[in-house]
């Protein structure tokens, strides 16, 4: 492969993160916090690309570095430019975030803590899906008590066919996702599908389930309000 064409890589690959950086795409699969660094990053390889092509069409040492002699110009193997296709892919079909299919191959990732902070103020009170889960089946929920509690997830279905709100979890990005799961305890509205989003009201239920994925307990959660919503643009809890 010849400089131009490792040049039109870097731009387009450099523009690749780009728009995924600007565009919130990005939240499919890093942390929020990592915007600035992919920023930096996809500016510096379009930059470097930009460079490198205009160095090349200017004809620096074309000469001494592209003539063999006879006029003829040597050029880089032609299958070179099947390494555009990945690149072009990423452009074009961005892959979405993780949802109910790694949610249900993966065990609820539920971690205990040496201590539970009072809850603050509200009614209903939002909690991540981590700090409800971690409350009721580590603190067996006396932290949660009898106060209305408010979570954000996808619908899917569990073990023994119950419907599950759950949520991914990530550290720094989608490769180290982990799902966390809440069982649902009461009404639910008809037409509740696989992968929708969902906002639950409800209070804790001293009841759980086991996950056949990696036999943690999936607490459950009673159920007094469901509210079908559209996909947040931020799907990943961190």
């Amino acid at each position: 492969m010849n400089k131009q064409a490792q040049a039109v890589i870097l731009l387009l690959v450099g523009g690749a993160v780009l728009r995924a950086s600007l565009s919130g795409q990005y939240l499919n699969y890093v942390k929020p916090g990592l915007q600035p660094y992919l920023v930096t990053a996809g500016a510096i390889l379009v930059l470097a690309g930009a460079f490198t092509l205009w160095y090349e069409l200017r004809g620096h040492k074309a000469g001494a570095d592209d003539d063999d002699g006879h006029g003829h110009a040597h050029g880089g193997p032609k299958v070179a430019w099947l390494l555009l296709a990945p690149v072009l892919g990423l452009l074009l079909f961005a892959p979405p975030a993780l949802g109910s299919y790694a949610a249900g191959r993966s065990g609820s990732a539920v971690t205990a803590r040496s201590e539970y902070a009072p809850l603050p103020a509200g009614d209903p009170l939002t909690l991540t899906m981590l700090d409800y889960a971690s409350r009721a089946v580590f603190d067996k929920g006396v932290s949660l008590g009898e106060r209305r509690i408010q979570l954000t997830g996808f619908a899917m279905r569990g073990p023994q066919d119950q419907w599950l709100l759950a949520r991914m979890m990530v550290s720094c990005c989608a490769a180290d996702a982990r799902p966390v799961k809440v069982a649902l305890d009461g009404e639910l509205p008809e037409g509740l599908a696989d992968q929708q989003w969902v906002r639950v009201t409800g209070k804790y239920s001293g009841r759980e389930i086991t996950d056949d994925v990696n036999g943690e307990a999936i607490p459950f959660i009673s159920v007094s309000d469901v509210t079908l919503i559209p996909v947040p643009q931020e799907q990943y809890e961190s």
